[in-house]
């Protein structure tokens, strides 16, 4: 069956001399996994691969066959061209992150179209945005993420409950029984970014590079808390390099 959608390719991996086997997150289907013979080697064809890095935003035609493990893409155009994002390399590994954080949480075949809109619109922001003001997009996108996906830190921070609990998923008037421990001052940076639902209220956020890279490895210990698939995340070594 012929179906059109968006996608963001998330991986793409060679298989064979000439083709590759790519794992996308389409808005119509969730992750799926294509081959897409013939598109590597010399000339147009590495042209054509040019297509299937990671972070691509594309118009498909997928063929699906239910007796077919792998699916086939019959056509495809890039929805949106970068203009920043692969010579910056800031921008570059926030994208690199962003996408490994998609393929480590999502099921395959769950459709998820909120998901989908936010991270297409936030790769589009990232490209767009001055690269002085993307430092908060990694932890901005990993709240929303675990947000729609049903994990989200419940409670406020505030004087009668200044503690965060990874375990119980929330602000409480407790300290944690077990490690990881915050700070007060990354429990309360935690709950600005909490409070952020657009881009511009998240760039007047300030905090240190060394809070903001803490909240990061404590919010994917929290995914890994608490999702059943969420694996280490390879690429958050070079981000925490770029953006220390």
């Amino acid at each position: 069956m012929l179906t059109k959608t968006n996608g963001i390719v998330l991986r793409a991996t060679k298989y064979g001399d000439t083709s590759l086997i790519v794992t996308i997150f389409t808005q119509a289907s969730g992750i799926q996994a294509y081959i897409q013979k013939g598109i590597r080697g010399s000339g147009a064809k590495q042209n054509k691969a040019a297509f299937f890095q990671p972070g691509m935003l594309l118009d498909l035609v997928v063929y699906h066959n239910p007796q077919k493990q792998l699916k086939v893409i019959r056509d495809y155009q890039a929805t949106y061209i970068y203009s920043s994002i692969q010579e910056n390399i800031v921008k570059n590994s926030i994208l690199i992150f962003s996408v490994e954080l998609l393929l480590r949480l999502l099921p395959e075949d769950a459709p998820i179209p909120l998901l989908y809109d936010f991270a297409s619109e936030y790769f589009i922001t990232l490209d767009k945005i001055e690269a002085n003001k993307v430092a908060n997009f990694p932890l901005y996108f990993i709240i929303n993420c675990s947000r729609i996906l049903g994990y989200e830190v419940q409670g406020t921070y505030s004087e009668v409950t200044p503690f965060l609990n990874m375990q119980e998923g929330s602000y409480t008037d407790h300290s944690p029984a077990s490690i990881p421990f915050t700070t007060d001052e990354d429990a309360r940076q935690l709950n600005n970014l909490l409070g952020v639902d657009d881009y511009t209220a998240l760039e007047k956020i300030e905090m240190n590079s060394t809070i903001r890279l803490r909240l990061l490895d404590w919010f994917i210990c929290f995914l890994q808390c608490h999702t059943q698939h969420m694996g280490k995340i390879k690429s958050l070594a070079i981000l925490q390099t770029i953006l220390h």
